[in-house]
């Protein structure tokens, strides 16, 4: 994805430019997109605009309007490689729809252009493309005809189309009656068999069960080694899981444009800077460039993950109000004799340190561990027991949060541990320090293959019934 230096959370900055199309591996280039539409108060303005501003020009007469404008897309830029996955986030209302059915050539610009190279497929809000009065089948062939396949292309994927779907005999019945989720079946059974080259994925699998949603991942990820993906979803961990590169839409403007991971982090603190208003306000805390890690050794173990603990306060990037700072976290051992590296299966010890700046009723500390896409993988925090304990701090004071478990077996990578002091409940909460990669988990020699977590497994065996 090609983009100039990412923007700032500045709500008046502007979008940023488009480098023109000279690069053969541009698939999609969106250049100073807008699309306004005419709202009318009251249907008959409709009529009016269409009759009296041409009265009153030929009057010489200044023409009056009789609707007032509103944009959902302005002056958007950018640009997307074969190949990439790019996830297009934002409130609701903020364009991201717009943008989509601007690409996909469903809806007219009101200026800018959009250029794509390939066949496009999108999977767009329910009731988009399929028409509720015709049978599944006959959107099958009605869709897949839109999406540039011939009636006989069509014939020789119906029943694949049909198995990937899984709605039976329901395939004969007009979709009206579908259910919200066997029509996303549905559709989604449809792009994913028109060979398409982009493609286009909005919230719509939100609504799938959940058996569903895996077999439409697992197509996904399949596709991404072949074809490029715009991704739209509310879900910061599956947009640093699938994407590497990211578009945040803010009132029909591009706010931000980067990776994934700068995306999201700074969407997330703008997200809750909304929600908490003027009860705390949220600065940035810049990541300083760290330096490079020499000189660890990596022994063999058998069967295990060797976790390398490195502290990242420094250079952790996230955001703080004042009320309270995150002071350290720390990994320590508790049953082994051992230095040096830890090993998955031992008893470890994670402690979040922090200091209040103001008086703090009931202030609460936790931790996650993601790995290197975002996803997170475990994590706790002090509520259980300050539920039960109400903890008072005085301004001044330092405090801590201890949190006991067996370190898991991780696969070979790198874990960034996020840290984060609020003060509130479980359902009413405000985060005033949150640092994103405050420790980094270096895993080398492991044997764990499968999943994202390894289990010490005790015992493994094959056995043979009715042995002779």
């Amino acid at each position: 994805m090609s983009f100039d230096t990412p923007l700032t959370n500045n709500s008046e900055a502007t979008a940023p430019s488009i480098a023109g199309m000279a690069n053969e591996d541009v698939v999609i280039s969106v250049k100073n997109l807008s699309k306004c539409y005419q709202i009318y108060s009251q249907p008959h303005d409709r009529l009016k605009e269409s009759i009296y501003p041409r009265l009153q020009r030929l009057l010489g007469k200044p023409a009056r309007q009789y609707f007032r404008e509103f944009w959902a897309l302005k002056n958007v830029s950018f640009e997307v490689r074969r190949g990439e996955t790019v996830a297009i986030i934002g409130r609701n209302g903020s364009g991201k729809s717009t943008l989509l059915q601007l690409i996909c050539g469903t809806l007219d610009s009101t200026g800018g252009t959009v250029t794509t190279k390939g066949r496009v497929a999108a999977l767009l809000e329910l009731g988009a493309g399929f028409n509720p009065e015709f049978t599944g089948r006959e959107n099958v062939y009605m869709s897949g005809t839109i999406l540039g396949l011939r009636k006989e292309e069509i014939d020789q994927r119906f029943d694949a189309i049909a198995a990937f779907a899984e709605i039976g005999d329901f395939i004969e019945q007009p979709v009206k009656v579908y259910s919200s989720g066997m029509f996303v079946r549905l559709a989604f059974a449809v792009i994913a068999h028109v060979d398409a080259d982009i493609l286009i994925i909005d919230e719509a699998l939100a609504v799938g069960d959940a058996v569903f949603t895996q077999k439409c991942m697992r197509y996904i990820r399949d596709f991404q080694k072949r074809g490029t993906l715009l991704f739209v979803s509310h879900d910061m961990g599956s947009v640093q899981n699938l994407c590497q590169n990211g578009i945040w839409l803010a009132h029909g403007e591009a706010r931000m444009i980067g990776s994934s991971q700068e995306v999201s982090e700074a969407y997330l603190q703008h997200t809750l800077q909304e929600t908490y208003g003027k009860d705390a306000k949220l600065s940035v805390v810049e990541r300083k460039k760290a330096a490079p890690v020499v000189g660890q050794t990596k022994p063999a173990l058998d069967y295990a993950a060797q976790v390398v603990v490195r502290d990242n306060l420094e250079h952790a990037k996230g955001w703080q109000t004042g009320v309270m700072e995150l002071l350290s976290v720390t990994l320590d051992r508790l049953d082994s004799a051992n230095e040096g590296a830890f090993l998955g299966g031992e008893r470890v010890c994670l402690t979040v340190r922090a200091k209040a700046h103001q008086d703090l009723p009931q202030p609460i500390l936790g931790f996650t561990v993601r790995d290197r896409l975002g996803q997170e993988l475990f994590g706790e925090n002090t509520l259980p027991f300050t539920d039960l304990q109400v903890s008072p701090v005085a301004a001044g004071q330092e405090f801590s949060a201890e949190f006991t478990f067996v370190l898991p077996m991780l696969p070979n990578g790198e874990y960034a541990v996020m840290a984060s002091a609020a003060t509130g409940t479980l359902y009413d909460n405000i985060q005033h320090h949150f640092l994103h990669d405050i420790l980094v988990l270096t895993v080398s020699s492991s044997k764990i293959r499968w999943g994202l977590v390894g289990l010490p497994f005790e015992h493994v065996v094959l056995k043979v019934a009715n042995e002779q």
